[in-house]
């Protein structure tokens, strides 16, 4: 099983979209400050998630997320 997260930032109230395998696992990561591209911006809290069968259906939905397509689709869906 694979996921799609968002999680937002406490700080500073940006969004990070991502993928994993384990989302309590790489919750802990990110809000450890050990994630190079997250670490100013601790702590993060979780605002969704998608689980998928496949690495790459996750993928695909990650990078959907990051488009703006996929952020008017947040938006309209009160996700973000």
């Amino acid at each position: 099983m694979y996921i799609t997260y968002i999680l937002k930032s406490i700080k500073d109230g940006r969004y990070y979209y991502g993928s994993c395998g384990d989302m309590d696992k790489r919750l802990t990561i990110h809000n450890s400050g050990k994630v190079k591209s997250t670490k100013s911006r601790i702590p993060f809290e979780l605002i969704s998630k998608e689980e998928y069968e496949t690495r790459s259906e996750t993928q695909k939905r990650e990078y959907y997320f990051k488009s703006i397509d996929g952020y008017i689709w947040l938006k309209q869906n009160n996700i973000i």
